[in-house]
């Protein structure tokens, strides 16, 4: 606390040193009236907001579902400025490919080394080959 704010305490105090007891017990009942007042306008407001997740101590789980409010604003001014467009390739767009190799650098031929019916180690054909 600064100094003004305890000297005004100090102050506060002895003048409420000087008053009666029937002074004092209408200050406290005046205040008494005050706190149910604003305590009355608290639980309107309340009731007036409803809570969530994300204005309480609520599991997230508990919450409705329901648009939020960005989402509106966003899809509100998307509609105004653009079409919407479906998504992937649009309609008279070129479109651009990946263009494979000129030329094959080897050649690798697959044989198995044994037969999968009789378990054979001399097979004659090969199976396949890969190019690279």
């Amino acid at each position: 606390m600064s100094e003004k704010s305890e000297l005004s305490a100090a102050l506060k105090l002895k003048m409420v040193d000087q008053l009666s007891r029937e002074e004092l017990v209408k200050i406290v009942l005046a205040q008494q009236k005050l706190i149910e007042k604003l305590q009355l306008q608290l639980e309107k407001l309340q009731e007036r907001q409803p809570s969530n997740s994300k204005t309480s101590s609520k599991p997230p789980s508990s919450d409705l579902i329901q648009k939020s409010e960005t989402a509106a604003f966003d899809n509100s001014k998307e509609s105004e400025s653009q079409p919407k467009r479906k998504a992937g390739g649009q309609l008279g767009h070129i479109g651009k490919t990946r263009k494979g190799f000129g030329r094959v650098d080897r050649y690798q031929i697959s044989t198995p080394e044994s037969c999968e019916h009789c378990g054979s180690r001399e097979l004659s054909d090969p199976i396949g080959y890969s190019k690279q």
